[in-house]
């Protein structure tokens, strides 16, 4: 079968997919300088169809990656900029009063710019909770509802959200809800000087980066599939099970494991079941990226970071002694073993 036949036919092998995602890689890379980590978490949530919270300060270049992604992969994208005064309507879309050329009137849905595959929300701990909760449907069920009536949106559909640090004046923290809608979240780091003389290069010339496309819809659609089909390990779906439940203070996993010190001292709760989800998924896209046909309980280590670090919910005393979210997953990581093996799925 070649490669086009099994993307005709909706089917796609572990090579095809690692091959396509490098390339939609290094179409990445023409125009983000470095971000390594940050392009692998974008290339795991777009495998797995989950979405993703970026946070870091403005101006290193997340707008920029969805742009590329979406040109990279052939789908049309729209940009939110979630302000203090933006509305739910404005996001999802509003019924309208229409007047045809008889004379008549009639309501009719203007869509938002939700209805399209691949969604930049920048900003969107700007905008007041009630507009943050109108994201919640859409990330949920991949659908939107007005004057009652439910409209499915195109698939894939991908959320990419970007918020600055809570510390920021003007912001509104997501709640917990929503934020446990992100499969990962990932911390956009500062480039090293190096690599702002490559920004400065690529950016001030005369001579802007192209991006080629190297996938589509329908091949995407496969990809997300096939990953959907990787096998897991019993022994792998079970450290993923016990990480989540160490991140409670009150967890207790296989074996008898208990959560660490640190967790019962500065964790008001831990990740939900959606952590699992995330972890598992997360593994399938990681070892697909790999060039593997299955699950190891390093993939799953692997997500476990920006897989729970939104999801686990620290204590003021956390903030007074400087513990941080990452700390305590280090710590969960640290503690927890990995338990004996048995295979799930199909071989």
């Amino acid at each position: 079968m070649t490669d086009d036949t099994a993307t005709k036919h909706g089917t796609i092998t572990p090579e095809q997919c690692r091959e396509t995602a490098e390339a939609i890689r290094s179409q990445i890379a023409r125009v983000i300088v470095g971000q390594q980590g940050l392009v692998q978490d974008v290339l795991v949530c777009l495998l797995a169809e989950g979405h993703i919270l970026l946070e870091g300060v403005p101006g290193l270049g997340k707008t920029q990656l969805l742009r590329t992604l979406a040109d990279a992969v052939d789908m049309p994208w729209s940009r939110i900029q979630f302000t203090p005064d933006l509305m739910p309507a404005d996001i999802v879309g509003t019924q309208v009063l229409h007047q045809a050329e008889d004379g008549s009137r009639s309501l009719q849905f203007r869509p938002g710019p939700i209805t399209a595959n691949l969604i930049l929300a920048d900003e969107v701990n700007r905008a007041t909770p009630k507009t943050q909760a109108a994201m919640l449907e859409a990330m949920q069920e991949r659908a939107v509802t007005v004057a009652g009536e439910t409209r499915p949106l195109p698939r894939p559909f991908l959320v990419m959200a970007t918020q600055n640090p809570v510390e920021m004046e003007g912001t509104y923290p997501l709640p917990e809800a929503q934020l446990d809608r992100f499969m990962l979240k990932t911390i956009v780091p500062f480039p090293s000087a190096d690599e702002l003389v490559a920004v400065v290069e690529r950016t001030t010339g005369s001579v802007a980066p192209t991006v080629d496309p190297v996938c589509d819809a329908a091949t995407l659609q496969a990809m997300i599939a096939l990953t959907r089909s990787v096998p897991v390990p019993d022994h792998c779906v079970r450290h993923a099970v016990d990480l989540v439940v160490a991140t409670h203070p009150e967890g207790s996993g296989s074996e008898g494991r208990t959560s660490p010190d640190l967790v019962k001292r500065y964790v008001r709760f831990g990740a939900s079941p959606r952590g699992v989800q995330a972890l598992i998924l997360g593994a399938k896209a990681t070892a697909l990226l790999d060039g593997r046909p299955n699950v190891s309980t390093d993939d799953v280590r692997a997500v476990a970071v920006p897989a729970l670090r939104h999801r686990v919910n620290v204590g003021y005393e956390a903030t007074a002694d400087g513990i941080g979210a990452d700390q305590l997953i280090d710590a969960v990581l640290h503690a927890t073993e990995v338990p004996g093996s048995g295979v799930r799925g199909a071989p």
